[in-house]
């Protein structure tokens, strides 16, 4: 990044306008998807591979269309989506459809329908391979509603889900400008993702709910639950499997999160890169305060400081990222998630869950950071 090869004095003269005109021209040429990729469209033939998305919302629906705009709203809202998903998928990119959509290469919505609470809570265990397992995925900063959605069908399919992923999508802005604004819609949805956290814990079927928030979804992930604790809902914590990608969040606040919410019977897992642009942007929009998304593993403080909080952070640095500042790695992650069951299996059976490692894209491993180094380092 231009700005960050500053000086720190030269940098406290960049004003917010000049970081938000840095991202635009990396983001610019990217032409964002309008709501009408959510109209269900009709194939000729049918589709090879099919995938429902369940999807909640306390944006303001629109009346004219039923689509999600950046509006505030004071319900939440529960849809089922089914998506033709494409075999020519080119890594963790999304190919939207046009006029012509190609089933090959686009994803499709194919059918539309609303839900209540308790029939989205159904949709979400009757799956012919329900596990007892389900994932709520929250998005970050920027993303409008038909992003989140496809996104999430992207990382399921990629993912090879066992039921259908839940999309919590909260009201951000979809701006490049709308940074500050969205951190207030974050601190507004509090409430809601903790009415659907609880509406699937009370569910005896539901054994395990994995709660994955990405950048500022991260942090109203680390607020609800944090929520839950001081609510003494610990029947729900006990069913979270917290994963943080990409976290924008302040590693005091996080610190603080922590002490709130305790120990909970699954480590929380962090997926980190010190290569991330948009955390280091948003670090100097923060005043340069260090964000926990760019943690560095290598670091013996942070091995340390990882296993005193049961803590599980994995450097992804070796993921491509697609969106040109190194913050949407975690959508490459995916396709690795059969190996990562694998790893985290062993590494738990071996009493080694908690920590730092390093997360190897070539050999789709999981190893200690301080034992890949070793391994470097030629016997004397």
């Amino acid at each position: 990044m231009m700005f960050l090869s500053l000086s720190r004095s030269d940098r406290g003269r960049f004003s917010l306008l000049s970081v938000i005109a840095v991202l635009f021209a990396l983001t610019g040429c990217v032409s964002r998807p309008s709501p009408d990729v959510l109209k269900p469209v009709a194939l000729k033939n049918d589709a090879a591979e099919t995938l429902s998305v369940l999807a909640v919302t306390n944006r303001d629906r629109e009346a004219k269309d039923g689509t999600f705009g950046n509006r505030w709203g004071q319900n939440l809202h529960y849809d089922r989506f089914v998506f033709s998903i494409p075999k020519d998928r080119n890594g963790a990119a999304i190919n939207y459809p046009t006029a012509k959509p190609d089933p090959k290469r686009d994803y499709i919505v194919l059918e539309r329908e609303k839900l209540s609470l308790d029939a989205l809570v159904r949709e979400a265990t009757q799956a012919a391979r329900f596990d007892g397992t389900v994932a709520v995925f929250v998005h970050g900063y920027n993303y409008s509603y038909q992003e989140a959605l496809f996104r999430t069908a992207q990382v399921a399919a990629d993912a090879n889900a066992m039921s259908p992923p839940i999309m919590f999508s909260w009201p951000s802005a979809a701006s490049v400008a709308g940074y500050v604004a969205d951190r207030d819609a974050v601190l507004y949805s509090r409430t809601e993702l903790d009415a659907l956290l609880k509406a699937l814990g009370r569910s005896p079927k539901i054994k395990r709910i994995i709660l994955f928030g990405h950048s500022m979804g991260g942090f109203l992930s680390m607020e609800v639950s944090r929520q839950l604790k001081l609510q003494g809902r610990d029947d729900v914590l006990q069913k979270l499997q917290i994963v943080l990608a990409a976290p924008d969040i302040d590693t005091d606040v996080f610190q603080a999160q922590l002490k709130d919410i305790g120990r909970i019977r699954n480590p929380i897992v962090l997926l980190v890169s010190k290569q991330d642009n948009a955390l280091s942007i948003s670090s100097f929009v923060g005043g340069e305060r260090p964000r926990v998304g760019l943690l560095d593993i290598h670091d013996p403080i942070i091995e340390k400081t990882a296993k005193a909080e049961h803590l599980t952070v994995i450097d992804i640095s070796s993921l491509q990222s697609s969106d040109g500042l190194g913050h949407d790695r975690y959508a490459s992650l995916a396709k690795f998630a059969g190996n990562l069951d694998k790893a985290e299996t062993k590494m738990r059976t071996n009493g080694r869950n908690i920590g730092a490692f390093v997360f190897d894209a070539a050999g789709a491993a999981v190893a200690s950071p301080f034992r890949l180094a070793g391994q470097l380092v030629s016997p004397q």
